[in-house]
């Protein structure tokens, strides 16, 4: 009794004892990194030029897959994602990345300073190339949400009819 007091063995037969517990720190620590990793990129994969949209009170609409996006800056610039285009290379270009499929989803950006005529006729260019499913994209109002910060919204547009 003395030597289990003093030593907290009882003789020679059990030098270690197995212990049960799951120690989850690194588990913890690893974890948090990658959160940290993750909210630090995903704002990053966005599309890259700088456009200042419209607010709107509009519901999202479902995303079924990754739409294609056209951007007009203010100055008049058109980008198809991150890389300026000319009007006349815009829709083939659009055909070739959507691989001839007019049901891929293309949503047109355009900074709120921009004439409306230019984003239509950027529109109408697009559905003239046969595409059938483009979409403007505006930015929600904060008040929709609870004041959170503001996302894209597509907004469908009226139809475009070609001048002929």
């Amino acid at each position: 009794m003395a030597g289990s007091l003093l030593g907290g063995r009882a003789g020679k037969r059990s030098r270690y004892r197995p212990l049960a517990e799951i120690n989850v720190t690194p588990l913890v620590d690893v974890m948090l990194v990658l959160l940290i990793i993750f909210m630090v990129t995903a704002p990053l994969m966005t599309s890259g030029v700088p456009v200042d949209l419209p607010k709107t009170n509009a519901q999202p609409i479902n995303n079924d897959s990754e739409p294609l996006t056209v951007s007009l800056n203010a100055a008049g610039k058109i980008f198809l994602q991150d890389q300026e285009v000319t009007a006349e290379e815009l829709v083939p270009k659009l055909q070739a990345i959507a691989k001839n499929n007019p049901e891929r989803r293309i949503f047109v950006r355009g900074d709120k300073d921009i004439a409306y005529g230019k984003i239509m006729q950027v529109m109408g260019t697009i559905t003239q190339g046969g595409f059938t499913k483009v979409a403007l994209l505006a930015e929600q109002t904060g008040g929709q949400r609870g004041g959170q910060t503001p996302a894209p919204a597509p907004v469908r547009p009226p139809a475009v009819r070609p001048k002929g």
